[in-house]
């Protein structure tokens, strides 16, 4: 690894599974969900049905593979959520609240393993208010989760939609963080070739649901609500600008539900770091601030930052401005302190 400095290291965007689930096909009566095809040691195909979807390794599902990465890697905590994949908003509401209790009890018992080296987010069935409630208040008060991860938007809904705001109020509430992930990508039957739906749709996904939070006055009504949104907020911060511009000419069209500024909300809501480049990785932190910005890997897979921490370590950053993006900004978006952590030194500066 080129950097040395020992920065206390927290990774806010990674995903597990279970190794083992049962057959939802047969335990709903429908398909559309996932399963694991553990087809050879240390590896596995997640299978919608008999689709192939996706080729995933043992450290999808081994928290003791985590930890050994996250040793070479220099990284201390992981936040765990679900891949988005699995929330099933369009299953049946029954449904999708058992299945999230199975993979909110799943990473509750490996937060409880592992509790110096994991914070959990759970999954909510977000197409059935009540439901969804139901089960935030399990995941903060029974199971110790954080908070939640949710999709950047639910079946028709955007996140603007009223029947969202109650689980977003009961979320300010529990001191809940919420972490905002894309899924279902919008245009994707207009992107058959490329990997287009992940290098376009995704993106454009995540600023759909900032901006549906901003105009809807989501953040305005709950300004204690802490909301991370994925992959440095996908192509809301190069796009600001347009957006402001489009609030000041059109304020017919855009300020019918909140009548403030859309560039008032930066520095009220966080990002992770997952840019890819040094040069947008300073423009996100300029433009909302260091303690808005927060390491995020996308670990286990390959579009995220294959090194943690490199692209952070890399920039001209002071050692605080570093720990501000490596950690604590994580903190302040959870709700929790470094001494929460019975921190001791994981790494092994031999690799």
């Amino acid at each position: 690894m080129e950097h040395n400095d020992k920065i206390f290291t927290i990774d806010i965007h990674t995903h597990i599974l279970p190794e083992t689930m049962p057959n939802l096909r047969k335990r709903y009566g429908y398909g559309g969900f996932i399963r694991l095809d553990h087809h050879k040691p240390c590896c596995a195909r997640m299978m919608m049905d008999d689709r192939f979807f996706r080729e995933v390794q043992d450290n999808c599902w081994s928290a003791e593979r985590r930890m050994e990465e996250c040793n070479h890697h220099k990284v201390d905590v992981q936040v765990l959520s679900t891949v988005p994949v699995m929330f099933s908003y369009w299953a049946l509401p029954h449904h999708a609240y058992d299945l999230s209790q199975m993979l909110n009890d799943h990473i509750a018992g490996i937060v409880r393993d592992y509790p110096d080296r994991f914070i959990g987010l759970g999954t909510l069935p977000m197409q059935d208010t009540e439901l969804a409630i139901r089960e935030l208040e399990r995941c903060v008060k029974e199971l110790g989760l954080a908070g939640v991860e949710i999709g950047s938007h639910i079946n028709e809904w955007n996140l603007d939609a009223p029947e969202l705001f109650p689980i977003f109020e009961a979320a300010e509430e529990l001191g809940a963080a919420i972490f905002v992930h894309p899924w279902d990508m919008m245009g994707k039957d207009k992107m058959p070739k490329y990997w287009l739906p992940w290098l376009v749709g995704m993106p454009a996904e995540t600023s759909l649901a900032i901006c549906s939070m901003i105009f809807g006055g989501v953040f305005e009504r709950l300004p204690n609500l802490r909301v991370a949104f994925a992959h440095g907020g996908g192509s809301f911060p190069a796009t600001i600008g347009r957006v402001q511009h489009g609030f000041d000419v059109r304020p017919d069209l855009c300020a019918i539900d909140n009548p403030i500024a859309p560039t008032d909300y930066l520095g009220k809501f966080f990002i992770d770091s997952l840019v890819h480049s040094p040069e947008m990785l300073d423009y996100v932190v300029n433009l909302l601030g260091a303690d808005c910005v927060a390491l995020g890997t996308d670990y286990p897979f390959p579009l995220g930052e294959l090194e943690p921490g490199k692209l952070i370590h890399s920039m001209p950053y002071s050692k605080e401005k570093k720990e501000q993006l490596l950690s604590g900004t994580a903190l302040k978006w959870l709700g929790l302190k470094k001494s929460d952590f019975a921190f001791k030194q994981t790494w092994d500066d031999s690799i």
